[in-house]
């Protein structure tokens, strides 16, 4: 029986245990992709708010206020966690917080304005809770699979979790939510259910369906996987000693200054793929005139390749190291960002004239359109690693006993300064007129991060 990254003794995981961890990132995808990002936000704003622009204002204050208290408060709940050993009770506890938030956004109804607060307060809740979870669940990796294997393990995960995205999109887009103008689903097909269209209930059941999958697919992890050893102490000791590790962490991060050149390093590159995710459909978009179709196809073709990356960025992890795999990602995102900025309607490399695209033809019927997609399919293959492999790393160097304290200061890393890219890219386009120069700025959050992560010692594999 070998020992895992943290001291605990476990050869290995059973394939049903493994299978229950990897299954929560297929439970959470959809809080994401559905209501973060392509059904529930466009309605909030657009519909429930009235208003677009007041709707996406009060949208991005409602994120900033979750990413704010998982920065304020994850490292604070992963000390606490590592001094109870437990992680399941903690994942239990967000996962009520997350299926209550999701639930409470069918309350999201058109001219609901006094709903507003308690829908806003929902989203923020399930954000938060899907955060914190996912910090206790990652910290679960070192005890499930031996040191050699946290890649594979990590990769599938991010891969199973961007197929849960897709799946339940497709569900949602092609099943359920209807387009008012046609009395058919998003995809053109009939409804499943005789829902109330007028009142967009199909736009709200977005959130209950969201939780309701949550609940059916986290439910593996809790019957299946194997928890930490818990420590024999009660709650209010647990958050002393929590609270006192963790302030000796913090005084002790000169010790761990490689831990600390890495969470800055994945600061600023996790910014700059932010980024790129929140403007490269929009960059796309002005270039070719995508409709919402071509940009919903586009969505699907990225989401897929991030998929495949992060599978076989898992294999690859375990052969050649966390490390060199990041800066190999780095450098293709780097590439990427690079061949799309070359491009326009009638010029690729910048230089290399090509035929225009037709108005109003099929999507991605013109050759600068397929090169842009090439391009963006390279970012899809090395994102997914590039994710994958960050939280890999970590789990390879936190020290024992530390390492949920630790994931919470990944967490913190991950959202401290999430609203810096898109800011500058905002305030150079602005200053520029230029989306192209704009955009350019991501290279430069890339470039840094990549430079911080040479600095960083990875201490040989066990």
């Amino acid at each position: 029986m070998s020992t895992g990254a943290d001291g605990v003794a476990g050869k290995s995981a059973s394939r049903t245990a493994l299978a229950g961890w990897v299954l929560f990132d297929w439970a959470a995808q959809p809080f994401y992709t559905l209501i973060m990002t392509f059904l529930f936000a466009p309605y909030f704003a657009t519909v429930f708010v009235g208003d677009p622009l007041r709707g996406q204002v009060l949208w991005g204050y409602a994120a900033a206020a979750g990413g704010l208290l998982v920065a304020l408060f994850s490292p604070f709940l992963g000390a606490i966690a590592d001094a109870s050993g437990r992680r399941k009770t903690w994942i239990a506890a967000f996962s009520v917080l997350i299926i209550a938030g999701m639930s409470l956004l069918w309350l999201a109804e058109p001219g609901a304005e006094g709903r507003l607060l308690l829908v806003i307060l929902a989203f923020v809740t399930a954000m938060a809770a899907t955060e914190f979870a996912t910090v206790f669940t990652n910290a679960m990796m070192p005890f499930l699979v031996s040191e050699d294997r946290l890649g594979r393990l990590s990769g599938t995960g991010w891969a199973v979790g961007y197929l849960g995205g897709l799946v339940s999109l497709t569900v949602m887009a092609g099943f359920l939510t209807v387009n008012p103008e046609t009395g058919l689903t998003l995809l053109g097909f009939e409804p499943l259910f005789a829902l109330d269209w007028g009142a967009r209930q199909g736009d709200r059941l977005v959130g209950p369906f969201s939780a309701l999958w949550y609940l059916i697919f986290v439910l593996p992890l809790f019957l299946f996987t194997p928890d930490a050893p818990a420590a024999n102490i009660g709650a209010r000791e647990a958050v002393r000693r929590g609270l006192e590790q963790l302030k000796n962490t913090v005084l002790e991060l000169r010790q761990y200054r490689h831990i600390v050149f890495f969470l800055a390093a994945r600061m600023l590159y996790a910014d700059g793929l932010a980024a790129i995710f929140t403007f490269g459909g929009i960059y796309g978009a002005s270039i070719f005139g995508w409709s919402a179709f071509a940009l919903g196809l586009f969505g699907i073709i990225l989401t897929i390749a991030g998929a495949i990356g992060a599978f076989a960025g898992g294999f690859l992890d375990d052969r050649i190291g966390s490390k060199p795999l990041i800066l190999l990602a780095l450098a293709g995102l780097l590439t990427a960002v690079a061949g799309i900025l070359s491009i326009d309607k009638t010029h690729i490399f910048y230089v290399v004239e090509i035929p225009a695209g037709v108005a109003q033809s099929a999507p991605f019927g013109s050759l600068g359109e397929w090169a842009y997609l090439g391009f963006a399919i390279l970012i899809g293959l090395v994102a997914g690693p590039l994710q994958a492999s960050s939280r890999t790393l970590l789990a390879r160097m936190a020290p024992a006993g530390k390492i949920t304290a630790f994931f919470g200061l990944f967490a913190f890393s991950g959202k401290v300064t999430s609203f810096f890219a898109p800011f500058l890219i905002g305030v150079v386009t602005a200053a520029a007129n230029s989306q192209r120069v704009g955009i350019a700025v991501v290279a430069l959050f890339l470039i840094s991060g990549g430079a911080l992560m040479f600095s960083v010692r990875v201490p040989r594999r066990k």
